[in-house]
């Protein structure tokens, strides 16, 4: 059994693409998923599946939830040892002190041309990111609400990413403990 991280990215954002947690659950265990948990209304779950593929469990999911709402969200699945990595190579350590300004962007491949001439013109002197394998760092004082950095990190990086803050990393990381301890 694979324990993996569910990320739904675009989900119940301003109204749009509505998904309510506890359905959700129930197209992941049609899916054969077990142990499903999720947090906060915005697509993050921990789940177990005998389904070896990452790759193939993303597009199922991706599919399912079109099937039933009519929209495709972007699944983004992380192994335990991908978020530990994750975890373990925060060049920030002192921005969890602060969880709200410390943002991990998990991204879906290694960016093989990244533009980082544009990632520094759109950083203000209070911002500062790191690209270390397939996660962005990117430490946002000010808020990432008016950071441009943080609007068009995806775009520079060339590559599909979804974000969460060291508040919701570490709800995640408290998941897969309780999980791990059944």
């Amino acid at each position: 059994m694979n324990t993996y991280i569910v990320l739904l990215r675009g989900i119940n954002v301003g109204g749009r693409n509505k998904l309510l947690m506890k359905e959700l659950i129930v197209i992941l265990e049609e899916l054969g998923c077990v142990n499903v948990k999720t947090i906060i209304q915005s697509g993050n779950v921990v789940l177990q599946s005998n389904n070896n593929k990452a790759a193939e469990l993303s597009e199922n999911i991706s599919q399912a939830i079109n099937q039933q709402y009519d929209f495709e969200p972007h699944v983004h699945i992380l192994t335990t040892k991908d978020l530990q990595q994750a975890i373990d190579n925060n060049p920030f350590p002192d921005a969890k002190l602060d969880p709200n300004t410390l943002h991990f962007g998990f991204l879906e491949a290694i960016p093989s041309l990244p533009n980082l001439v544009k990632l520094e013109d759109l950083k203000v002197p209070s911002e500062s990111y790191q690209l270390i394998n397939k996660v962005f760092y990117l430490n946002a004082p000010d808020g990432i609400g008016r950071s441009k950095l943080a609007a068009q990190s995806e775009k520079a990086l060339g590559v599909s990413m979804t974000s969460r803050n060291w508040r919701t990393v570490e709800k995640i990381q408290d998941m897969l403990r309780a999980l791990e301890k059944r």
